[in-house]
């Protein structure tokens, strides 16, 4: 199995002078899917900016690869490979799509047409698009340049936040997919997600915070299987 691509160990982050986050350990490994799951408040959307680079962590350490990247500031993070994708705000609403995704190559400007090209196979939407005011399109078309956008800079780890929040039901099984296709070209996914069992299913590796700690780590299958997990944070699973 490989090892970890991007590990963060012992990690203390928040805002102002309080914690949010204590002492956690994630990590997603090359080739596979991690997610974070829990109750509102548990500190997952904290977890993954700090790992960007957006939260300053106060102790624990970050790396992807043997590199140490805990001091960078996000712009150095995600020339190291590391792309963020939030929840809101991801997109330029008053820019093309075309100019998002240039947008999205500003630190890497290297094979621009060659890495276009390959966000156009995976979305062929956003070329059909190109030259439509981004903040015209519908929720789901504004996530895939969101995610265009992230994939523009060849990273090695896609961090994203509740990628499905908004989307109808249709658009949510499509974005899933999405995900699981990014994730077969090599890249590593940590992703946050409420939609717990659905990004599960899709998931190698599956954490459960709470309160600022990670209560449960396992693989996502075990996760699924677990009577406790489904009582506490699954709910349904029809």
């Amino acid at each position: 199995m490989p090892g970890a691509l991007l590990k963060a160990k012992g990690l203390f982050a928040g805002y102002g002078r309080g914690d949010i986050i204590h002492g956690i350990d994630l990590e997603a490994r090359e080739g596979e899917i991690a997610t974070v799951i829990g109750p509102n408040g548990a500190g997952k959307s904290t977890a993954i900016k700090t790992i960007a680079g957006l939260v300053r962590r106060r102790t624990g350490s970050i790396r992807i690869g043997d590199e140490e990247i805990g001091r960078l500031p996000a712009s150095e993070v995600a020339r190291r490979g590391v792309s963020y994708v939030p929840q809101e705000a991801n997109i330029f609403r008053q820019l093309t799509v075309s100019e998002n995704l240039q947008m999205g190559a500003w630190t890497d400007r290297g094979h621009f047409y060659e890495r276009l090209d390959r966000v156009h196979q995976l979305f062929p939407i956003l070329s059909e698009r190109a030259g439509v005011r981004a903040g015209n399109l519908s929720g789901g078309q504004r996530q895939m340049v969101a995610f265009g956008m992230a994939l523009m800079v060849r990273p090695k780890v896609l961090l994203l936040d509740e990628p499905s929040a908004g989307l109808s039901p249709a658009m949510v099984e499509q974005m899933f997919e999405t995900i699981r296709l990014v994730n077969q070209t090599g890249i590593a996914v940590l992703m946050v997600e409420q939609n717990a069992i659905q990004a599960l299913r899709i998931s190698q590796r599956g954490y459960v915070m709470a309160a600022g700690q990670v209560a449960i780590a396992d693989e996502a299958a075990v996760l699924l299987d677990s009577t406790e997990v489904s009582e506490l944070y699954l709910g349904s699973r029809e």
